[in-house]
C-alpha cells in the first residue's frame, strides 16, 4: 500500500500528482512524462496506480495485476518521489479513475490538489468516464502530448466540447519518446531486445517470468 510523507515540509497541502494505466509494461516513457510532470507543477510525489480491472479493455488480454505492480515497483524504486499504489491492483471489481481520486483528495487536512497525468487523446474522451463532472471538480489535469498527436486538433476539440474545462487542463508537451507498451510487447514476442525502452529490473522481470512471449 502506498504510504507518503510531505517530504518538502511546506505548509499547507501537498501537490500530488497521479499517473494511472495498465503499465504492462511500464517503460521510459512513462517515467519521464512522471518526472517532467513533477518538475513543471511542482509536485510534491507522483503516485503510479496501476489498473486493476480496466473497465474499457478485456482483462484476459493484459498480464496479471501483480505483475504489472511488481514491474512498476522495480522501475520507480531509485526515485524518492515516485511511489506505486495498490489501491486498484486490490480491487476485484471493476476500478475507475474518480474511485482513485476521491482516495487521495478527500477525508483529508489540509485536501491536497490532486494532478491526474494522463494521455491528451484521453483528455478529450473524458465525457464517457464515470463521474466526469466530479473529477473535474477534485482534480488537474495534466494532459500528455504524444509524438505525432496534433495539438491543433487537441485545443479545437477542447475548445469545442467543453470551453469551460480549460482552466482544469494543462498540456504537457514530451515530443521525443516514441515507445509504448504495445511496442515492447511486441518486441518480446519477436524475441527482440528492449534493452533502454524500460528500466533494467524490469526487462530482467519480463524474461524471468516469460511474460509477453506468446505475443498477448
Amino acid at each position: 500500500m502506498f504510504l507518503a510523507t510531505n517530504k518538502k515540509n511546506r505548509v499547507g497541502s501537498l501537490n500530488i500528482g497521479l499517473m494511472g494505466g495498465t503499465f504492462d509494461p511500464i517503460h521510459m516513457g512513462h517515467l519521464v512524462t512522471a518526472e517532467e510532470a513533477r518538475q513543471q507543477f511542482d509536485l510534491d510525489y507522483v503516485v503510479f496506480v496501476p489498473a486493476g480491472i480496466p473497465p474499457h479493455k478485456d482483462k484476459e488480454a493484459i498480464s496479471l495485476p501483480e505483475h504489472r505492480y511488481l514491474m512498476t515497483s522495480l522501475a520507480v524504486m531509485s526515485n524518492p518521489s515516485f511511489f506505486v499504489s495498490r489501491i486498484e491492483i486490490d480491487q476485484e471489481a471493476p476500478t475507475y479513475t474518480i474511485d482513485t481520486v476521491r482516495h487521495f483528495s478527500c477525508g483529508k487536512e489540509p485536501t491536497p490538489e490532486i494532478f491526474f497525468i494522463t494521455g491528451a487523446d484521453a483528455i478529450l474522451e473524458i465525457f464517457t468516464w464515470k463521474d466526469y463532472e466530479e473529477l473535474l471538480s477534485l482534480c488537474t489535469f495534466i494532459a500528455v502530448s504524444r509524438p505525432g498527436y496534433s495539438l491543433d486538433h487537441f485545443h479545437e476539440t477542447l475548445n469545442r466540447t467543453c470551453p469551460d474545462m480549460k482552466h482544469k487542463v494543462h498540456l504537457l508537451e514530451i515530443p521525443a519518446l516514441a515507445v509504448s507498451s504495445t511496442f515492447i510487447r511486441e518486441r518480446v514476442a519477436l524475441s527482440k531486445t528492449i534493452k533502454y525502452l524500460t528500466p533494467e529490473p524490469v526487462e530482467q522481470y519480463i524474461k524471468k517470468f516469460g511474460l509477453y512471449r506468446t505475443g498477448r
